[in-house]
């Protein structure tokens, strides 16, 4: 696949003022293009990278190597993609996401289903104008924590995938859905502690909603499940739809022509109220031909009958799968990759030792491939997917888009998926993924505990309310 470059700049501070913020993740910002003094940026997204605040870059950070280094991947990085030469010559962060998810991502998931963008050169102007711009729009939280990175010198341009195309955006519906998956599976690696046993038969997602909850970054459990999602049953899916409906955290998403009309910014929401509910309700009035109080109940119908005909998740958890080791086995093929004594090894005892003694003997490419297979299955537990519906107008001859028919309403939906967020997970992470691992185990086996330790006195308490 060729690279494609689009043939514009951006380097006026009065550009700043047609780009809005749209939402934002760990590593980057969304803005979406509202100005129509450039067709060709009209129904596009500009994907903008972020540095932590008073341009203090984190040791072992991409932004830190690069800036110390000028180099975008780490020695032993070069090692682990060493069989793509494009990307080990990339000239910055930018061109190396987008080769990434051209070479890499893209054969897994399906080329239909990625969107690698395209590269604009943006000014520093233009950057400093634009964080100006949407500092008022973002939420608190992140503002303290990160800022525009001014010191790019190109950025990433995709489709809006809110949008079903650019003639969308004024003359028909559209309505569009965001999901984060998550992952898929639950891991059977015999590199996995018998005290962490609990990770095979619990998905990674609900436990980790115990260390979420205790540390107040949600104010509720989620009720989804990410394996009904990957279950191929069709109940199953409508029932991890409606559970991400019912909280959708930062999970779930629905924008109406590009507008986002339900889930939180930047960030989760609480729990979907009646008040949200009947807000949603409404707004679903322009696609969702249906008496009220029903278009809820029918859309969420629409997005799991879509899932379930396409079978896009099946190529997602394939590509999750790559992760046969698990982290706890993974770590051990890392240290030997960056040729550095296990600091797993030190915090187990020599039974343990012996379990991973076996890593530690494998080839240097042997340890490589399992950390390269880590990293992109990380890419793929990580990334978004994009649905977009567009309601077919009686007598419109039939397209090449695949679609979904509502029997209650008698209307035919188009369709159109994409996956978006698909970065490259720096090799460092492997480290802070080992210990996030140990903490959400922690933290689920502990609340487990408390949980079952108040049966019994729950059931007290109940016969005392009977007599």
């Amino acid at each position: 696949m060729e690279e494609v470059v689009l043939v514009l700049v951006l380097d006026k501070k009065e550009d700043a003022c047609d780009w809005v913020y749209r939402n934002e993740g760990a590593a980057n910002l969304v803005l979406s293009y509202t100005g129509s003094s450039l067709p060709s940026l009209v129904g596009k997204v500009m994907r903008l990278p972020k540095a932590p605040k008073n341009g203090i870059a984190v040791i072992g950070s991409p932004t830190f190597h690069a800036r110390v280094t000028g180099s975008v991947l780490t020695k032993h990085e070069k090692l682990v993609w060493k069989d793509y030469n494009q990307l080990l010559s990339s000239p910055n962060r930018e061109i190396l996401e987008q080769l990434y998810a051209q070479l890499v991502i893209s054969p897994l998931l399906g080329h239909q289903y990625v969107d690698a963008g395209m590269r604009v050169r943006v000014s520093k102007e233009f950057l400093q104008a634009v964080e100006n711009n949407i500092t008022s729009q973002r939420p608190a939280w992140r503002v303290d924590a990160a800022e525009v990175d001014v010191h790019r010198d190109s950025v990433i341009i995709l489709s809006d995938h809110s949008l079903f195309g650019p003639s969308n955006v004024k003359e028909e519906p559209c309505i569009s859905v965001e999901i984060k998956p998550k992952c898929g599976f639950v891991p059977d690696s015999i590199y996995i502690a018998e005290r962490n046993s609990i990770k095979r038969s619990i998905s990674r997602f609900e436990m980790h909603q115990a260390l979420k909850l205790d540390t107040h970054l949600i104010s509720e459990k989620s009720k989804y499940n990410p394996l009904n999602l990957f279950s191929g049953s069709k109940d199953k899916i409508h029932e991890a739809i409606e559970a991400l409906y019912s909280t959708p955290q930062n999970n779930f998403r629905v924008f109406s022509n590009g507008s986002l009309i339900f889930g939180g910014l930047g960030g989760g929401i609480k729990g979907t109220n009646v008040v949200v509910e009947k807000a949603f309700e409404d707004a679903l009035k322009f696609a969702i031909h249906a008496d009220d109080g029903q278009r809820t109940k029918i859309f969420l119908e629409l997005i799991s009958e879509a899932v379930y005909n396409s079978k896009v998740l099946n190529r997602l958890l394939e590509a999750q799968k790559l992760d046969k080791f698990d982290i706890e086995g993974v770590i051990h093929s890392y240290y030997n990759v960056i040729s550095e004594p296990c600091m797993a090894c030190r915090e187990i005892d020599e039974k343990d030792r012996q379990r991973y003694a076996p890593l530690h003997s494998k080839s240097l490419d042997e340890n490589l491939e399992i950390v390269k297979n880590f990293l992109i299955a990380a890419t793929a537990k990580d990334t978004s997917l994009m649905i977009s519906f567009r309601p077919r107008k009686q007598g419109e001859s039939v397209s090449s888009y695949n679609n979904v028919y509502l029997k209650s309403t008698g209307q035919i939906f188009e369709y159109k998926m994409h996956f978006i967020d698909l970065d490259l997970k720096p090799m460092k992470k492997i480290e802070d993924y080992y210990e996030m691992d140990k903490k959400i185990v922690c933290y689920y086996n502990d609340a487990k505990k408390k949980e079952d330790s108040m049966k019994p006195l729950a059931s007290r308490l109940t016969k005392c309310d009977i007599i």
